[in-house]
């Protein structure tokens, strides 16, 4: 009896007991409405952003580099800091979709789409740092690509680089390939509602699907391999993204602790940028009813408990230290707390270390406003994160004569700008052209849609009279 009233007063996935057809309509009317003046304008915007970016890029490529403010002994600057920056963010998409789907957890239903398209954006955004970074990239891309060549000279697989490379692709291509399958269920639904050329290229997207059971099981095999190719993913590519610093001789670098922190740091950073998106999404979209409180309280649990994670990792950083009893490393730590990018490294902790405390209270995880304002305090952390680990491990090393302090120039500022409008401006198109909650999943969570055995009649027959519409993918 215990067991079915806790059931019974479980807080609902999905607000206002909508039928099937209602949250098709609901989240299809998104495609189908024409664009408000609100969203062309905010979508002008960041397609400026994203212009002006671009351009800077462009000069960095005919000019090189050297219009960057990374000099000796500073040779990696906001370049790799974006780029730790973004793989990190793209993160939190694939850890939502396949972590969470293969331990069954079914609050992911409401945010696994739109985290699965974040991960590709920014995975796109960091993909460019690198190969900015490398400069001549005419030359110097004919040598990370390990594909035959006339010469028989190969890249050299030892090399950090080249496993960014390898990490990257891969998690670019998973990621894709795993979003776009499940897509295909809620293609289908769109291409029987559109008419014209968007039926056209639904149809073509939607790969013939007709809603069979045979359609059913190959898609939910497929979906289920995919998450089990991720799942390692999300462990793997952060690591070997850490082992850029960690392979190195660099005093604060060289050490076994970066893998687990990195990768924690990425799940807290993805999950933050997650909350900041779709806060801005249910109200902008108006879809308080699928998105609810619950589930932003559960990322919410998450962030906290990642920060928390994060927070034991710095203080571990500087007891390794000490333990080490390496004057070298020792001198870098208390150099980051004191030294002349304190003000970076004390930012960090209060960003990523207190901010996320407020969440111990269930009012503050609820709360909109709070949790708004705390997800952005966690993006800037987790940068200022990055920051603190490249720039004060160089900015003084072994030679003090070659000490120095190291300012961004006005170029790298604004392709970092340029990033942040790449990645707004391809959320919004997503937001708008394709289904930004999965349907099919949606109405797999709600009442009736499978068997209960508490005698809910309401919920049996809400789920045998619209079974058929779901079945041939029309409601």
């Amino acid at each position: 009896m215990n067991a079915v009233k806790s059931e019974s007063v479980r807080e609902p996935l999905i607000l206002g007991n909508p039928t099937m057809g209602q949250v098709t309509d609901k989240i299809a009317g998104i495609i189908e409405a024409p664009p408000t003046k609100k969203y062309w304008v905010l979508l002008a915007f960041t397609a400026l952003l994203a212009a002006q970016g671009l351009a800077s890029v462009a000069y960095t490529v005919l000019v090189g580099p050297g219009v960057w403010g990374v000099k000796n002994p500073i040779g990696w600057g906001w370049a790799i800091t974006n780029f730790v920056w973004w793989v990190g963010i793209g993160h939190a998409g694939t850890l939502i979709s396949a972590i969470l789907f293969l331990f069954r957890q079914k609050w992911r239903t409401a945010i696994n789409r739109s985290a699965e398209a974040m991960t590709i954006f920014a995975v796109i955004c960091a993909g460019l740092f690198p190969l900015l970074h490398t400069g001549r990239q005419w030359i110097a891309v004919y040598w990370l690509l390990p594909y035959p060549n006339q010469m028989q000279m190969w890249t050299n697989f030892r090399s950090p680089l080249e496993w960014d490379v390898f990490a990257v692709s891969t998690y670019l291509t998973v990621s894709l390939v795993f979003w776009y399958t499940g897509l295909v269920p809620d293609f289908a639904t769109m291409r029987n509602r559109v008419k014209g050329l968007g039926q056209k290229l639904f149809s073509f997207f939607s790969l013939g699907w007709t809603g069979s059971t045979k359609h059913w099981q190959h898609y939910e095999m497929a979906y289920l391999i995919l998450a089990g190719l991720s799942t390692p993913l999300v462990l793997s590519v952060h690591s070997i993204v850490s082992f850029d610093f960690a392979v190195s001789v660099i005093p604060g670098w060289h050490t076994t602790i970066f893998p687990p922190y990195f990768v924690a740091g990425a799940i807290f950073s993805g999950f933050a940028m997650v909350v900041t998106l779709l806060v801005i999404a249910r109200s902008v979209l108006n879809l308080h009813d699928f998105i609810t409180l619950k589930h932003l309280d559960n990322m919410n649990k998450i962030i906290l408990a990642t920060g928390m994670m994060v927070g034991y990792a710095y203080s571990m950083e500087f007891f390794i230290a000490q333990f080490s009893e390496y004057s070298f490393e020792q001198f870098v730590f208390v150099n980051r707390a004191t030294g002349p990018y304190a003000w970076a490294y004390w930012s960090m902790v209060s960003c990523n270390v207190l901010a996320p405390q407020i969440f111990w209270f269930k009012k503050m995880r609820r709360n909109i406003a709070v949790m708004f304002v705390v997800s952005i305090f966690v993006n800037i952390g987790m940068w200022f994160e990055r920051f603190v680990i490249i720039a004060t491990s160089l900015h003084r090393d072994f030679l003090p004569a070659s000490w120095d302090y190291y300012t961004p120039s006005i170029v790298e500022v604004s392709i970092y700008v340029g990033t942040m409008g790449i990645f707004l401006t391809l959320f919004l198109l997503f937001a708008k052209f394709v289904p930004m909650l999965a349907i099919a999943e949606l109405k797999g969570v709600m009442p009736g849609a499978q068997p209960s055995h508490h005698g809910d009649d309401h919920s049996a027959h809400n789920g045998a009279a619209q079974s058929g519409a779901l079945h041939n993918g029309h409601a």
